[in-house]
């Protein structure tokens, strides 16, 4: 096991060299203690072992759309699971929508979080603020799946209405977290893919959700801002268009969808890579030692000389997965990280 003066967070600084390929000393480790449905009843309070292993940022989160505060006039389904929920039911209703999005300048959650933010800025953290869902997830949640989906062909110009709408909303959280918190990078999702392809093709996220994406890209490059995105399944025909539109981290590369070595090998010198580790079987079912090789092919495919990878959990480590697994994941993550760093140096 690590010596604990190599689990110390890694100041702000290192973050953004890792970002920014300047030669960081060690490898990140952000949403690696990422503890998914069932992990916490099945292990409780011996979880607390972990906390010696970083996290090196800290996150301010938000819920930017408030569907229950927004006191819509027709019965909006908001309590349905994500994927069934219809609040738009008939883009009859879609004027009130927009009309009643909440205004960033006038919500209180940002209230609780200038004093995180202070607190850690004395602590020299790297700072992410930011939400799940952006311009895929979060409509779908608003219309549907199904509607959504029937909506890409029948009624473009009303999902235009709606992401614009939602970018206009999303860029002013942006600006107003710039100018309250002063973050060093944002954070959102949107799971584009599944396990073989785009969920759309990539002509429609071209047309209907890229030119939405460059302009949040605009925005947070115009304050020096990174932008991390999540999105599960296969990305790979759009991740030049990620990083066209700003995004400046990728996360997670997710196993047995994605060819990593080819991502890498194509990307990686326009994306930062925050290879996820697979949760589904890697560390499900791997020995401890399977773990420790899945690392080190992750850090030895998309560690480059002057850095460009930070490590995590694939998605939230959920229930049965074995504690000596996660004990491994996070500690050769550590270990074969500054290995790989120093190797580079020298």
């Amino acid at each position: 096991m690590i010596a604990d003066e190599q689990c110390r967070p890694l100041p702000r600084e290192e973050v953004i060299k890792t970002v920014e390929r300047q030669h960081p000393v060690r490898i990140p480790l952000v949403r690696a203690r990422w503890w998914g449905e069932g992990l916490g009843e099945q292990y409780g309070e011996r979880l607390g072992e972990l906390n010696r292993y970083p996290e090196d940022t800290a996150t301010l989160w938000i819920n930017p759309l408030d569907i229950g505060a927004m006191n819509l006039s027709w019965n909006a389904t908001s309590g349905r699971a994500h994927d069934s929920r219809c609040i738009i039911d008939d883009w009859c209703h879609l004027d009130e929508f927009i009309e009643k999005i909440p205004d960033p300048e006038q919500d209180s959650q940002f209230g609780n979080l200038a004093q995180q933010a202070e607190n850690l800025r004395a602590q020299d953290r790297y700072i992410l603020f930011g939400w799940w869902g952006l311009f895929f997830e979060r409509p779908w949640g608003i219309l549907g799946m199904e509607n959504l989906m029937t909506d890409y062909h029948l009624e473009p110009e009303q999902v235009h209405r709606l992401h614009s709408a939602l970018c206009d909303q999303y860029c002013g959280y942006i600006k107003r977290a710039i100018r309250e918190l002063e973050p060093d990078g944002f954070w959102t999702s949107d799971d584009l893919g599944h396990q073989t392809q785009l969920m759309m093709r990539p002509d429609i996220f071209r047309e209907l959700i890229k030119p939405y994406y460059a302009r949040v890209g605009t925005v947070l490059k115009e304050h020096g801002m990174h932008w991390w995105l999540h999105s599960c399944g296969n990305n790979t025909e759009i991740l030049g268009d990620l990083a066209d539109t700003g995004v400046d981290v990728f996360h997670p590369v997710q196993k047995n969808t994605m060819d990593e070595i080819t991502v890498a090998r194509q990307y990686g010198d326009r994306l930062t890579f925050l290879a996820g580790i697979d949760v589904q079987h890697t560390l499900q079912e791997k020995s401890p030692e399977g773990v420790r090789e899945e690392v080190r092919f992750l850090i030895d495919t998309f560690d480059r000389p002057e850095g460009g990878m930070c490590i995590g959990a694939g998605n939230g480590i959920v229930s049965g997965t074995p504690f000596e697994n996660i004990q491994a994941f996070l500690d050769e993550s550590i270990r074969y990280g500054v290995e790989h760093r120093q190797k580079f140096a020298t």
